[in-house]
């Protein structure tokens, strides 16, 4: 049980920023864990993506939301953002297609230092990310500025781990909601997947031109 219980603590803590042996481990996890496929594809359906939308997401992962979004956003644009090597080759992987169509771009990067882009987004997605920011409102200002007028994003949690529970899902929500409000977005609201435990997404629109 002893050796278990280390094997799992070192793939926990590859969740941040996998690498090396763990980090493939991880992100195989994540991959194909059917919880995370489910929590994803919803994240996603929140967004309303359309063909022509400019989508990005920070913390992508294995890629499972950005082949979802180059699918829906097939004449427009796909970016994802993760500070993981390893993630962004498994990613390019994944997304294949997207990529040579030129529908999907992938890089590497972080929430605290996001690259220069020519045009504003229509929508932004980040999936269980917020934990590993260290200013989430400072974050989310950041997104906000990278967003058109009207612009809408959703963050989404699933919370992993001992002591996971649908109070700390709603716990999380009620602290995002709050944030997102600060961070200037408008129309702020909450949904809920009921997965064990439960996935919180809160959503806003960039009202900037109101």
């Amino acid at each position: 049980m002893e050796l278990r219980q280390r094997v799992t603590a070192a793939v926990r803590a590859q969740f941040g920023r996998p690498t090396g042996f763990w980090g493939r481990a991880a992100g195989l996890l994540m991959a194909h864990r059917s919880s995370n496929r489910r929590r994803n594809a919803w994240a996603v359906s929140l967004l309303n993506v359309r063909p022509e939308d400019r989508v990005l997401e920070i913390g992508f992962g294995p890629g499972i939301a950005i082949r979802e979004l180059g699918r829906l956003a097939w004449k427009g644009y796909v970016c994802g953002i993760d500070h993981s090597e390893l993630m962004v080759r498994r990613a390019k992987r994944l997304n294949a297609e997207g990529l040579r169509r030129g529908v999907v771009d992938l890089r590497l990067g972080s929430a605290e230092h996001l690259p220069a882009f020519d045009e504003p987004f229509d929508k932004i997605l980040v999936v269980n990310a917020t934990m590993f920011w260290r200013e989430p409102v400072a974050r989310l200002e950041e997104l906000r500025r990278l967003l058109r007028s009207g612009g809408l994003i959703a963050v989404a949690h699933q919370p992993r781990g001992p002591g996971a529970s649908d109070e700390t899902s709603a716990a999380w929500g009620q602290e995002m909601e709050a944030a997102l409000a600060q961070a200037g977005f408008s129309e702020v609201r909450l949904e809920t997947m009921a997965l064990k435990p439960a996935v919180v997404c809160a959503l806003g629109v960039n009202r900037r031109d109101a």
